[in-house]
């Protein structure tokens, strides 16, 4: 999160062996107040649940991406909201590639709960075939893993 609106960090340093891989990643809740994830099923790694959200294009503005991905992701076109988090982490993504991600979180209250993925890519469709509205409630005693770990502080 920045002290000052319209001061941005400059992108992560990558670990050597790894590619940067900048995302924006939303926090997307509903009037009730609940947080949209997904539920992540790649073959060969146990399932989890995500955030909407994705690579940046390059070039791409964090809240330009953030905004597409959501478009993408749920149907809904909306302003990203504020960035209110950003983490910077090595780890292995599901497809297996060893990255430095630097994800920036932005913050959008959606109008409804209603969410179409007609605009998926092709392995969207194969690895994100659940998505759910979670309570507070629901996130603190959530049995599988949910992304980022530290979600409830973010809210």
């Amino acid at each position: 999160m920045h002290d000052r609106p319209g001061v941005h960090e400059p992108d992560a340093i990558p670990t050597p062996g790894r590619r940067l891989r900048r995302a924006a990643r939303i926090l997307l809740t509903d009037p009730a107040g609940r947080l949209l994830l997904f539920r992540f099923t790649p073959a060969g790694v146990p399932a989890f649940w995500c955030t909407p959200g994705g690579e940046c294009d390059a070039g791409e503005a964090y809240a330009a991406a953030a905004r597409r991905e959501l478009r993408e992701e749920t149907g809904l076109d909306l302003p990203p909201g504020p960035e209110v988090h950003r983490i910077v982490a090595d780890f292995v993504i599901f497809t297996g590639e060893a990255i430095t991600a630097d994800e920036r979180y932005f913050r959008v209250a959606a109008p409804h709960d209603r969410v179409h993925t007609h605009g998926h890519t092709a392995l969207e469709r194969e690895v994100m075939q659940e998505h759910r509205w979670f309570t507070r409630e629901d996130l603190a005693s959530w049995t599988e893993t949910i992304y980022p770990l530290e979600i409830l502080k973010l809210l």
